[in-house]
């Protein structure tokens, strides 16, 4: 299976996170045991004492229009739940400490418990926006009338904002106690005994005798919503505060301004003297509506009850990473995972790095001119793959540079014939000893020609190493082509005693450049006749195959040994080392083939056996691929 260096990565750094992960939950579970077992094996009920200082703080909250005075009651609650409890302004400003006021003042913690604000938790259905309401309630047992066995039941709220009984005078809950006397009269005259459960600071409650029991005791329980409208019931018993009433009349008043602004339609509606403000559709609470309902009850509210504060309960955090203590644990702990992770990195990036330095080294010696130098490489990951990579580049760069200097030795050794070949006579003919008649300059003619051709086939393939052999493509018939070429070396064949036919069997039309064809091939049979022994016989072929064209030269001649094909089409490269020049050409005449049927888009192969001929095939595709 290959390792991507980039999977090795990837685990590295998932390694070193989860190292972090670790050392966060190691803090994290022993400052949280440290600091906070004790206090939940000391008191399992801590959440329902949290929620009553929260709930008496809401109440002061409530009945004031600011904070002053409410140390009082902070430190009653402190002393009574043995919580530390702590308010301070929106700013951060302390309002109340228990701590402070026994003479110590410890760090706060650092997020607060709750945020007191009763104009957004208002327990009344102001404005009709049911989903705000926080009502806190508590079941009460009142014991009553223990001589005749009864048990009362009551369930209270107490008197937060927008409750019936928020801020009621005491003049009014001394009006609505005897109101409730006297529905408990009424029904106990009616034979439903009757008693009124009075908690401190609610309304009265009438409680009537219920028709279940419990272990044999009868229950008092409250008269269902529609005895509201029992006659035993009076008006008044239920009816709001004079305070509850300018606030909900001033929040009716600027929510219809608001929605009126907006467009929106609403309707009022009315319970139980207090009025809400509800859309026509039930349910159709846009984000605008309720925007405009909660700005109205929270501007109504804000000149009666205390502004928002926030409410921090018991002593520091269990782990305050900003505090002294915290900050020193934290740095420990970071400094132990910044020297896991260096360490982790320093020694697999030292296997990573090896192979790169190794490439380093080899590309420096490469640039030096040792191009044989070559790295070691283990493995399958992307590292070793450009080790391959560079291998491969440096093996070809050999390859090409060895068969540079082959060529250029191969060049001044074909230049070199008949160069010395026309010295020789020229200067033979100075000296007189070599007439200069027409036979000298025939044989001149002769080698200069030679020289031509040689320097033709060189630029030849100069131009295809560069990419710049200009081909004219055209509609050509191959057939055509085959039959110019036999045509062509005609005279050569004869003279070599050779047979040279073609073998055609119809049209054969493909986008090529003729003249370039008429050389590859030329050069084809040039080779086969110089090969092929006299009474032997060469056929120029054509015949169309699978998308294309194949152009065959087939002779009978010597053939070629197996261990030379490989290399038949490498420049200057002959079969017969000793071959001399005047039947072995200048060894370029395949290479160019190679090149001009590449150009095409084609290709050339070769097949041959030892004493039985060769046969050279040219493909050309039917729509050809022409090089620029």
């Amino acid at each position: 299976m290959r390792r991507s260096v980039l999977v090795r990565f990837l685990g590295l750094s998932l390694a070193v996170a989860l190292g972090a992960v670790i050392a966060t939950a190691v803090i994290a579970t022993y400052s949280t045991t440290e600091k906070l077992q004790g206090e939940i094996d000391a008191n399992t009920g801590q959440l329902q004492v949290d929620g009553e200082i929260y709930g008496e703080l809401s109440k002061y909250a409530a009945d004031h229009p600011t904070w002053s005075g409410v140390d009082k009651l902070v430190h009653e609650l402190a002393d009574k739940l043995g919580r530390r409890v702590a308010v301070t302004a929106d700013d951060g400003s302390v309002i109340a400490d228990s701590a402070r006021m026994l003479g110590a003042a410890p760090e706060l913690p650092s997020v607060p418990a709750a945020t007191i604000d009763v104009r957004k938790s208002s327990g009344a259905k102001l404005a009709g926006i049911s989903s705000a309401l926080n009502v806190y309630t508590a079941r009460k047992t009142v014991a009553a009338g223990a001589a005749n066995g009864f048990v009362t039941t009551a369930t209270t709220i107490p008197p937060f904002v927008g409750a019936l009984e928020w801020g009621l005078t005491e003049e009014e809950q001394r009006n609505k106690a005897k109101l409730a006397q006297q529905a408990a009269d009424c029904y106990t005259a009616k034979g439903r005994p009757a008693t009124v459960a009075q908690i401190s600071g609610a309304v009265p409650q009438v409680m009537i005798e219920s028709t279940q029991s419990v272990a044999g005791a009868r229950v008092m329980e409250k008269p269902g919503v529609a005895s509201k409208n029992d006659t035993c019931i009076p008006p008044g018993l239920y009816a709001p505060s004079a305070k509850a009433k300018i606030v909900n009349d001033d929040e009716i008043r600027r929510a219809i301004a608001c929605l009126d602004t907006a467009g929106i339609k609403y309707q009022i509606n009315d319970f139980g003297g207090l009025k809400s403000v509800e859309p026509l559709a039930k349910g159709d609470f846009t984000d605008k509506f309720i925007d405009c309902s909660n700005q109205a009850r929270v501007q109504a509210l804000t000149p009666y009850v205390a502004p928002p504060a926030k409410l921090y309960l018991g002593a520091k955090s269990t782990f305050n990473v900003f505090s002294g203590e915290g900050l020193l644990r934290t740095a420990a702990t970071a400094l132990g995972v910044l020297l896991i992770a260096a360490l982790v990195m320093f020694f697999a990036g030292r296997r990573l790095i090896r192979p790169i330095v190794a490439l380093t080294g080899a590309t420096q010696r490469m640039r030096n001119g040792d191009h044989a130098a070559r790295v070691p490489v283990s493995g399958k990951d992307e590292v070793a793959r450009l080790g391959h990579a560079f291998n491969d580049m440096a093996e070809s760069i050999q390859r090409h540079d060895f068969q540079r200097k082959a060529m250029v030795s191969d060049v001044a050794h074909e230049l070199r014939t008949p160069l010395a070949n026309i010295k020789g006579y020229l200067v033979a003919s100075e000296d007189g000893v070599v007439p200069l008649d027409q036979s000298l300059v025939t044989s001149l003619l002769e080698e200069t020609g030679l020289l031509e051709h040689l320097v033709a086939d060189l630029q030849d393939l100069a131009l295809a190493d560069a990419g710049m052999l200009r081909l004219h493509p055209a509609s050509r018939d191959l057939s055509e082509v085959v039959q110019q070429v036999v045509s062509a070396h005609g005279p050569a064949a004869e003279t070599a005693g050779v047979s040279l036919t073609a073998s055609v069997a119809g049209p054969c039309l493909a986008m090529v450049d003729s003249a370039r064809i008429r050389q590859a091939l030329g050069n084809l049979v040039s080779n086969a006749i110089r090969y092929t022994p006299p009474g032997g016989q060469v056929i120029v072929g054509v015949r169309q195959v699978d998308g294309g064209y194949n152009l065959t030269v087939t002779d009978n001649g010597a053939g070629i040994a197996a261990d030379h094909l490989p290399h038949v089409f490498d420049r200057f490269y002959r079969a017969e080392h000793s071959r001399s020049r005047t039947t072995g050409g200048s060894g370029l005449g395949l290479a160019i083939t190679k090149h001009l049927a590449e150009a095409h888009g084609g290709r050339i192969t070769v097949t041959s056996r030892l004493g039985s001929g060769s046969t050279f095939t040219i493909w050309i595709p039917g729509a050809a691929k022409l090089s620029p």
